[in-house]
């Protein structure tokens, strides 16, 4: 923008924003036309974003606009099957319910995340930067707790924490076990029923490794089949998720993003964990694959009893997703409860802001 541009291309600009801070940045753009007179094509996935800054709408398909118009028109009568299915995707309905005396399968308590702030030559530490504060939360088998809040509040810290990937203070607690406490051989034995599935599908699988390879390097670690056994179980868990066992010998590349993201899927599923961390697993998917990933991830929780700690920004998701939620503002849980309670009547202003944004 140094430049005042005539046109602005915006590619994605809000896709891996918090809702609040995605409506400040479309806020932005949207002043920035109007006052300086500037063009803009904006490419998005999100329809919602569409509708509110779009004047005229372009729907692609396979490399061909197969509709365009002014917004409100398309949006109001879409001619196309696929802008029809575009339209009509989102995600919907609610999980399944929980039994009261379900096993819990991870429990935090007083949870603390801080990481020292070390000046001077000697790297003395003279404060802490506090991601974390007195987090406290139970996730039971068949469960899912959604973690929301602002790009910065601790969400996938918390995560990270709970998988031991870095260190905390309190007590997490999984499978009964103070994974704190831990010593390294018994906490590689624990890794096989602590999984976790990242947002990016792409970044997130070694571009050199086949599809194969990528889903059976925890059965490697944790497990000792031959080699025709290890394929019979990728086989098994590819056609689970969705994708086809004869692309087992491709590379990343050759999958879509959705294919990919049901590659992590399937590569935290084959060691059959009973706690599946999930951060952001449907941000950088349009709407149709969202609302497939979804139902897969529902799918596999009713039919093994998994218990998911659910992180995103897209509230939708979340609600149609969880049981419970939990709000996080600057490393503080400032609201939690049941997902209806939470979403129908929040208490804080935070939580108010945040569905606001989000759903309008």
């Amino acid at each position: 923008l140094a430049n005042n541009p005539k046109l602005l291309i915006a590619d994605e600009p809000t896709t891996a924003l918090d809702v609040t801070i995605q409506a400040q940045i479309l806020d932005l753009l949207v002043d920035l036309k109007k006052n300086d007179g500037m063009s803009m094509l904006f490419i998005t996935h999100d329809l919602g974003i569409v509708k509110r800054i779009a004047d005229r709408v372009y729907v692609m398909k396979d490399g061909n606009i197969v509709e365009h118009g002014r917004t409100a028109d398309v949006f109001a009568n879409p001619k196309h099957d696929y802008t029809q299915k575009l339209l009509s995707a989102h995600a919907i309905g609610a999980p399944e319910p929980v039994a009261q005396d379900a096993q819990i399968v991870a429990e935090a308590q007083h949870m603390r995340i801080w990481f020292p702030i070390q000046r001077g030559f000697l790297k003395r530490t003279v404060g802490h930067v506090k991601a974390v504060n007195d987090a406290n939360f139970v996730v039971r088998a068949g469960e899912t707790i959604g973690i929301v809040g602002e790009s910065g509040s601790g969400k996938t810290t918390l995560a990270l924490a709970l998988m031991r990937l870095i260190n905390f203070g309190g007590s997490a607690v999984v499978m009964g076990r103070n994974i704190g406490a831990l010593k390294t051989k018994q906490l590689r034995d624990m890794r096989a029923d602590m999984q976790i599935v990242f947002q990016d599908p792409f970044g997130s699988l070694s571009p050199r490794m086949t599809c194969a390879q990528i889903i059976s390097e925890g059965l490697s670690v944790h497990a000792n089949f031959t080699a025709s056994v290890e394929r019979d179980m990728v086989a098994e868990i590819m056609h689970e998720v969705g994708l086809d066992p004869e692309m087992m010998d491709r590379y990343p590349h050759e999958f879509s993003g959705g294919q990919r993201q049901r590659i992590a899927i399937a590569r935290a599923m084959i060691l059959r964990p009973k706690l599946v961390v999930l951060d952001e697993p449907t941000s950088a998917l349009d709407m149709t694959v969202q609302v497939q990933i979804v139902d897969l991830l529902r799918d596999l929780q009713k039919k093994y009893g998994l218990a998911y700690v659910f992180i995103s920004h897209d509230l939708k998701v979340v609600r149609a997703m969880s049981h419970r939620v939990m709000v996080m503002k600057q490393g503080d849980v400032i609201e939690a409860g049941d997902a209806n309670q939470i979403f129908d009547a929040p208490q804080t202003e935070y939580t108010k802001a945040l569905i606001a944004a989000a759903l309008g």
